[in-house]
């Protein structure tokens, strides 16, 4: 969300509601997000306000509304909610908003169709008090309901989509995605979250693991909704933002595992086939394998230096973590060593490359026998364009980290030259 919009977005309640949100510091805040949503947002205000009640929590709870045209914002007003205008489309802004709005040192965030029990969130706060720093719900562990999700999103989006998020971010959370969760405001507002549609949930919890924030779960419960409409959500569309998001926070797994793969084992069957021909079982492996796995090796040595890249500059652009294993990497990839493997690799493939010259000046520069000739071809070739490829990921790297300038403002400059000037 842009900071114009965040500082354009109002705040407006109901009297009764004013003077009780100016009277003390809440403790907790309900955010939920609201889109058109008159038929259950009273309802929800009205479970999380008894909730308040029955804990003893002083709490307040926050409609962000995204655009409302069925008169959603007024109903929750009544219903004792403070509202606030979130002018940037989507469910990720619509929470950002209601987050720098929240005063609570904890907040919950929730859906507004009534789907989520509001009344009994004692085991998020239980979790909170205890020293978790964000507190997801696991429906799949406290129950659905019949018909409450679909049974695309029950049996493959949210198994799969959470199994490849514990994966790739060694986390243990069971669900995901589940919209009801609960989390320390400063912790999660420090993590920086851009994401403006249904990824938001997503890239809350990769960035809370590649933090180290402490992550708890608990069990909740996923009812039918309220709605008298289709939901907002599209199945396949976001599912593939969260896939996207996920494989574009992790390079290891994106590029830098497949790219070793395809590294080691092309170098491997490349070195074999230089050789000569082999033979395993009824299949002959020649000339023209040689050339694929010199490709794989290639294309590995590619993907993995866009791994290191693309961590560098997700640690610039303050998207990845600048930890320890970061730190030994770079001292590792410095330019010189760097330009020195790829001078090393370009001076192998030259001279492999010299000695099919020779040998074809050897036969008076006719034709040669390919399945021979080859063989030193391929591997002077592919140890070129390694070479290359070094020395230009070397630069490309060593750019990458290089401090960011140093901005004066045009006062502060007049006023230095002036003295500069003047003795």
């Amino acid at each position: 969300m842009s900071e114009a919009a965040a500082q354009a977005m109002t705040r407006a309640g109901g009297l009764a509601a004013g003077a009780a949100h100016a009277l003390a510091v809440p403790t907790l805040s309900v955010v939920m997000p609201c889109l058109n949503e008159a038929r259950t947002v009273s309802v929800c205000v009205a479970k999380a306000r008894a909730y308040f009640e029955r804990a003893g929590i002083e709490g307040e709870v926050i409609v962000a509304d995204n655009g409302s045209t069925d008169g959603s914002p007024e109903l929750a007003i009544a219903a004792g909610a403070t509202v606030v205008h979130v002018s940037d489309r989507g469910y990720g802004a619509a929470i950002a908003g209601g987050l720098r709005a929240a005063r609570g040192r904890w907040v919950v965030m929730g859906d507004a169709d009534d789907s989520y029990d509001f009344e009994h969130l004692d085991g998020f706060v239980e979790r909170l008090r205890a020293g978790a720093q964000l507190v997801m719900g696991n429906r799949f562990a406290g129950g659905i309901e019949p018909g409450a999700m679909p049974r695309l999103h029950r049996w493959l989006g949210n198994p799969v989509l959470s199994f490849i998020g514990r994966m790739l971010f060694t986390t243990d959370i069971g669900d995901f995605h589940c919209g009801l969760r609960a989390f320390d405001r400063e912790a999660i507002l420090a993590l920086g979250l851009t994401s403006p549609g249904m990824e938001f949930a997503s890239e809350m919890v990769m960035r809370a693991s590649l933090a180290d924030l402490r992550i708890d779960e608990v069990p909740t419960t996923l009812a039918r909704d309220g709605r008298d409409r289709p939901p907002h959500l599209r199945s396949w569309r976001d599912g593939w933002r969260h896939l996207r998001l996920l494989l574009m926070f992790s390079p290891r797994w994106l590029l830098l595992y497949p790219g070793l793969a395809l590294l080691t084992t092309g170098a491997f069957a490349s070195m074999v086939l230089t050789v000569g021909p082999v033979r395993i079982g009824g299949v002959g492996l020649d000339i023209h394998t040689l050339l694929y796995a010199a490709t794989a090796s290639i294309l590995g040595l590619q993907l993995s230096m866009l791994a290191v890249i693309t961590k560098a500059v997700g640690v610039a652009a303050g998207h990845l973590p600048r930890g320890p294993g970061y730190r030994a990497m770079m001292r590792v990839f410095t330019l010189e060593r760097g330009l020195l493997a790829g001078i090393a690799l370009m001076g192998l493939g030259f001279g492999a490359g010299v000695m099919s010259v020779l040998e074809w000046t050897q036969v008076g520069l006719t034709g040669l026998d390919p399945s021979r000739t080859m063989r030193a071809a391929i591997p002077a070739a592919t140890l070129l364009l390694a070479g290359a490829e070094c020395l230009a990921a070397s630069f490309v790297l060593s750019f990458v980290n290089q401090p960011r300038a140093l901005t004066h403002a045009p006062a502060t400059d007049r006023a230095l030259r002036a003295r500069v000037a003047g003795g």
